[in-house]
């Protein structure tokens, strides 16, 4: 069993996990049932571990596998010598029952678990309840009984444990299908559910775990995985130590342009973060009214006030990399920047208002492989012509449909930030709500520019600088809460999560 901290990589939709049961059943000859009691016991151990004390147990099971998970806890549990309260939504529960499910009830009824059909006004008797009633297979809003059933179990003071995946939320993009049970603790079986990881699964999953259930490591072989989550593992792989006779040459330049008037902060956040990121030289194009203090607070930065795209021309020749967009703001000053560094050709992050100012060059530029997008929900909605919840009701889709239009690699931010180059999907699955406040995304674009400057790929930096972004907020919310947290606060621990000492 494996905690949040030590997740698999690898995410699968609900179709792919299906898969991968079909396969460990059909092909390397796991019973069905066989999965089911391991699911039921790895589920029940997690529960005595996390609730060791509990005496009461009530255990919502529906009509499919995942209730029949359930059942097997329930009668696990009655072996224990715990008192156990099985409630189902269906008068006829039982009939409804096929296959595996049906040989958890005929194992749990001979072990002495009764049925018992919810009302409305039904007592929950349990210390902890236990949400196996929906699993994977939702495609629709939760209607009735359901729906009602667990309004209950989030008003209820009593933790909760979800069963493989909370329900009522899509396990395929974390949406909410109009009630979702608010899980304690979330037990997830054989593959990682890629919903679990973003939107609002991150808000009803709770703690999150995992057990392969001991399928064969040949299995997963099989089947293609539909995401990965990128962590500590990947950001050592992708930065090595340098060579002892590494000089600044080696690790690229860095400009950052923004900064308009009144925001002139974004920019410098940007380019400070740039250098903390190992930037071997970070520039600054801004309004001349920002410089002194762009050298006031980071005097390694080179600062220099620019006018008009005509005055920022001659600073193009020398950076390997340009950040454009935060604090850029739309005026005619900013349109002229942007339009200047997409003529350079250089490889490009956009952010802010450089993707605004962008939708109306789509035809020109769209397409282009060198550049990294970091929209957030509204911003990517702009892009796309569309509303901000259309792109999260599925996360997934957009940002494969943003990185369809405009090439390059996309950022799609927000909780479980998705990065994507047209071939995989990575997903972040650390951060935390700190992270909410403004600046945010200007450090961000300054620690990918930094990375890109060094070396590595689009959406290696991408994955890597959105990884190592959200690591250094956790690390700052270890030390200090969340609530407070300035984007400033990320910098130096950025450095620390980049040398693999965060």
């Amino acid at each position: 069993m494996t905690s949040r901290a030590d997740l698999p990589a690898a995410l699968y939709t609900a179709e792919q996990c299906r898969a991968l049961d079909r396969t460990a059943i059909e092909q390397f000859g796991v019973p069905g049932f066989r999965l089911m009691q391991r699911a039921g016991h790895a589920a029940f151990v997690e529960l005595q571990s996390r609730w060791p004390h509990v005496k009461r147990l009530t255990i919502a099971c529906g009509a499919g596998n995942n209730g029949g998970d359930g059942l097997i806890i329930a009668g696990l549990a009655r072996q224990q010598g715990l008192e156990v309260q099985v409630l189902v939504v269906q008068d006829d529960y039982a009939a409804r029952l096929q296959g595996e499910a049906l040989a958890a009830w005929q194992w749990a009824e001979a072990v002495g678990i009764e049925l018992e059909r919810w009302q409305p006004e039904q007592e929950l008797t349990g210390e902890v309840l236990v949400d196996a009633l929906l699993g994977t297979g939702l495609n629709g809003p939760v209607r009735g009984d359901c729906a009602k059933l667990i309004r209950q179990f989030n008003r209820s003071p009593r933790p909760v444990m979800a069963v493989d995946i909370p329900s009522g939320l899509c396990s395929d993009t974390g949406q909410v299908l109009g009630i979702a049970v608010k899980a304690e603790r979330t037990v997830t079986f054989i593959g990682l559910k890629q919903g679990l990881m973003t939107h609002e699964g991150v808000d009803h999953c709770g703690e999150l775990l995992f057990d392969a259930l001991m399928v064969p490591e040949e299995v997963y072989e099989e089947v293609p995985m539909s995401a990965f989550r990128t962590d500590r593992d990947d950001l050592a792989k992708l930065l090595p130590p340098r060579k002892r006779s590494s000089h600044k040459g080696l690790f690229g330049h860095v400009m950052i342009i923004g900064g308009d008037y009144g925001m002139g902060g974004a920019a410098l956040m940007a380019a400070e973060a740039a250098a903390r990121s190992g930037a071997g030289l970070v520039s600054l194009a801004t309004r001349p009214e920002h410089v002194a203090a762009a050298l006031t607070r980071a005097p390694e930065v080179m600062a220099a006030g620019v006018n008009s795209g005509q005055d920022v021309q001659p600073l193009l020749q020398k950076p390997d990399v340009l950040v454009v967009g935060p604090g850029l703001g739309q005026s005619a000053w900013a349109d002229q920047l942007l339009q200047q560094a997409l003529n350079t050709g250089l490889p490009l992050v956009l952010d802010a208002d450089a993707l605004n100012l962008l939708r109306t060059r789509l035809g020109s530029h769209a397409g282009k492989h060198d550049w990294v997008l970091t929209p957030h929900p509204g911003e990517a909605a702009r892009l796309l012509g569309c509303q901000t919840e259309d792109v999260q009701a599925d996360r997934f889709a957009a940002v494969r449909e943003l990185q369809a239009m405009l090439g390059g690699t996309v950022v799609l931010k927000g909780a479980g930030s998705l990065t994507f180059d047209g071939d995989m999907v990575h997903l972040c699955s650390a951060g935390n709500p700190g992270m909410a406040c403004g600046g945010m995304g200007d450090v961000l674009s300054g620690i990918i520019g930094a990375l890109r400057a060094q070396r590595l790929s689009t959406v290696d930096a991408a994955r890597a600088g959105v990884f190592a972004h959200a690591n250094a907020a956790d690390l700052c919310a270890a030390e200090q809460g969340e609530r407070g947290l300035l984007a400033t606060d990320l910098v130096a621990r950025v450095r620390r999560v980049l040398n693999g000492i965060g």
